[in-house]
């Protein structure tokens, strides 16, 4: 091989290692940007295969560190409704913000560790990650607290239900904790008014429909 034909030979070589690495470089990219994306939302499936929930998480809504949290043993045999007996919120922008507001009275306001819910739904039927599974709450009282999950839907509803997608997504994502083994599948749901006294949560109209729901039980106990 001349000279020449040598130059063109290695110059070849060295084009294809270099797409090589070019490849490489966009592969390993689009691995982190799934990552991030993993990190910051995921769509679970429900055990129907059939349906799904968006759950954003404390790093999208940007949420603040907790100043300390408690774990609990999972699985829990209680659900408890709430309402945040507000304006509520229709999109993901506007829902990540009221989280942020919610999180930041929880903790300014009321001295708090952290925003005191487990998951909050927004009206578009978005799941936000409050303290998430495992981790004691601050939304029913000590003697609740740390055997419950406190699912807030996001909104005032006294004389209105929250909207179809919300409905559905709160199903979802307590049947979700029983398949991921964070809920009792024999478990037991309440609105919140139910486990403190002079509460109206989670709103006259909302608690009424949630009597309906399987797994509700009356009768009103602020000890057990």
């Amino acid at each position: 091989m001349d000279v020449e034909a040598e130059k063109l030979h290695t110059a070849e070589r060295h084009k294809k290692r270099m797409t090589r690495y070019v490849l490489l470089g966009a592969v390993v990219s689009v691995l982190l940007v799934m990552g991030v994306v993993l990190v910051v939302y995921f769509v679970a499936t429900t055990a129907d295969g059939d349906s799904e929930i968006t759950i954003i998480s404390r790093a999208e809504w940007g949420a603040r560190p907790p100043r300390s949290r408690a774990n609990v043993t999972s699985p829990v045999p209680y659900v408890i409704i709430h309402h945040s007996y507000d304006f509520g919120c229709l999109n993901k922008s506007d829902c990540e913000e009221h989280v942020r507001l919610i999180q930041d009275f929880h903790m300014d306001s009321r001295g708090w560790d952290d925003i005191g819910y487990n998951f909050l739904v927004g009206g578009d039927g978005d799941v936000f990650e409050g303290r998430g599974w495992d981790v004691r709450g601050a939304h029913a009282g000590p003697d609740w607290n740390g055997r419950s999950i406190g699912i807030c839907f996001m909104g005032n509803f006294t004389d209105t239900l929250p909207s179809e997608e919300a409905i559905t997504a709160g199903k979802m994502l307590i049947q979700l904790s029983v398949q991921r083994n964070k809920l009792m599948a024999n478990y037991t749901l309440y609105g919140h008014r139910q486990v403190l006294d002079a509460r109206t949560c989670p709103g006259e109209e909302f608690y009424n429909l949630i009597t309906e729901w399987e797994h509700w039980k009356p009768g009103n106990y602020t000890t057990t």
